[in-house]
């Protein structure tokens, strides 16, 4: 493994500064890396590697905040000039003329955009499989899913094919992966990143973020991601100090609230045992851990009718169009939210506004809430979604990930971070979340964690093919 590799992308932007090394020689590693790796998971399935260098040769970027750092761009999101498929055969040769707005934000900042990561069909489902490019499988275990819908970021992260990379998150599509691949990935705050507003401008849930191999290096991404623009009409205001400024203070809060199951979902024992152990390892900075969690009571009909209102808003249009080609879980999603009644549509908003609500007054006695980032360790990669846990049946492909998307329903920044492994070596997520517009405070404690913990430095790995 080329040594490059292996260091942190806050090292590698340092020697990009100092003039020590430049960026030809990062896209030379990569590329080497990825013709080695990627046959054996499948998470880089296109590559743009004579663009990247063309951007290299033509701007200084030692002077701008990433330098010149390569950074992986999730297949959700268009690259000027760069197939943009979208996980979709409708999509299967689309070139677009023009990048998204993330896209034009990073390489403004001296990114260097080299490859597009695998995601299931427009990234529904966490599991990251599609008719174009086929399954991204988990380096950990190649027989095992890299769950979705940024399956592919997380595994370019894990096994040194990047040193960053974008990821987005609806149902926990960036916080999934992140636990499946021993990552991490970040969640913000609803309007902390712009970004295309698309048809629902004023009404989404969705978020991008960072995804990287540490807590400082996420901060890094997302100090240049985030920021106001005029685009986005839900766009916060440029943040007054660095994230990673802020991570790299390591400050612990003193009153911290831990969950297995937030009272909504049931969970794999091993992987409540995990969480709780990582979790309470926070006492050790002075820290009162509590089992708490706020009241999450409508949950599940508040985020599966405003789930599917978006997608009747995105793909309804087209589905007739293209119903021989989406796969069965977004036709249903897309029918589901064109039967939405007007009752049902205003009875969701509502009982967001009452989730949102109840939430805010746990968090003025709790400055964070802990619980694990997903309810089960990686599963087969042959199968579509987590059906069942225990004696409990799922309603739907994306009931599984409860405990993810409870946050996404508030708003708030979330943070998945490794905290351990099964009995049998799997990764397992720790979720830590900190209230609205809190991404300091989340950020300064996961870096915290994060040392202590002492799982970071164990990336980037071999796929282990069993």
């Amino acid at each position: 493994m080329n040594e490059l590799i292996k260091l942190s992308a806050h090292a590698i932007r340092d020697l990009l500064r100092n003039r020590e090394i430049n960026p030809a020689e990062l896209l030379d590693a990569l590329e080497e890396r990825i013709e080695q790796v990627n046959p054996l998971v499948n998470a880089v399935p296109t590559r743009c590697f004579d663009r990247a260098r063309d951007h290299a040769q033509k701007n200084d970027f030692s002077n701008l905040p990433l330098a010149g750092l390569p950074v992986a761009i999730k297949d959700l999101m268009a690259v000027e000039g760069v197939k943009t498929t979208f996980g979709s055969m409708a999509f299967e040769h689309h070139v677009p003329d023009a990048s998204d707005l993330l896209v034009q934000r990073i390489e403004n900042a001296g990114g260097i955009i080299f490859s597009k990561t695998n995601t299931p069909e427009f990234g529904a489902g966490a599991n990251t499989f599609n008719d174009v490019f086929g399954a991204t499988v988990n380096p950990w275990n190649t027989h095992l899913s890299a769950a979705g819908s940024s399956g592919g970021s997380a595994v370019a992260l894990a096994t040194g094919m990047t040193w960053l990379a974008t990821g987005s998150d609806l149902g926990g599509s960036l916080r999934n992966p992140a636990s499946f691949c021993s990552v991490v990935g970040l969640r913000p705050s609803q309007g902390r990143i712009p970004c295309d507003p698309g048809n629902l401008a004023f009404d989404r849930m969705s978020m991008d973020g960072p995804m990287a191999r540490n807590v400082i290096d996420a901060a890094m991404l997302l100090d240049v991601m985030a920021g106001y623009d005029a685009i986005d009409p839900m766009s916060l205001d440029d943040p007054v100090t660095s994230f990673e400024s802020a991570a790299k203070r390591k400050k612990v809060p003193p009153r911290i609230a831990f969950s297995a199951d937030l009272g909504i979902t049931p969970i794999d024992p091993e992987v409540a045992a995990i969480c709780e152990t990582a979790a309470k390892r926070f006492s050790e900075f002075g820290a009162t851990i509590t089992d708490a969690h706020p009241d999450f009571d409508g949950l599940q009909d508040v985020f599966q009718v405003l789930r599917a209102f978006s997608f009747a808003a995105d793909l309804g249009p087209d589905l007739d169009a293209h119903r021989d080609i989406y796969k069965p879980e977004i036709i249903w999603n897309v029918e589901k939210g064109l039967a939405l009644t007007a009752k049902e549509i205003t009875d969701a908003m509502v009982g967001r506004s009452k989730i949102y609500a109840r939430a805010q007054r746990f968090f003025k006695d709790h400055d964070l809430i802990i619980t694990p980032t997903t309810i089960v360790p990686p599963y087969p990669v042959e199968q579509r979604f987590v059906e069942r846990v225990g004696e409990y049946q799922f309603s739907n492909y994306i009931e599984w990930c409860s405990i993810a998307y409870a946050f996404t329903v508030v708003g708030a920044p979330a943070i998945s971070i490794p905290c351990g492994f099964t009995s049998t070596g799997l990764p397992v997520g720790l979720q830590i979340v900190a209230p609205p517009r809190q991404e300091a405070r989340l950020l300064s404690a996961a870096c915290a964690l994060e040392e202590l913990l002492n799982l970071s430095n164990q990336l980037p790995i071999e796929p282990r093919i069993p």
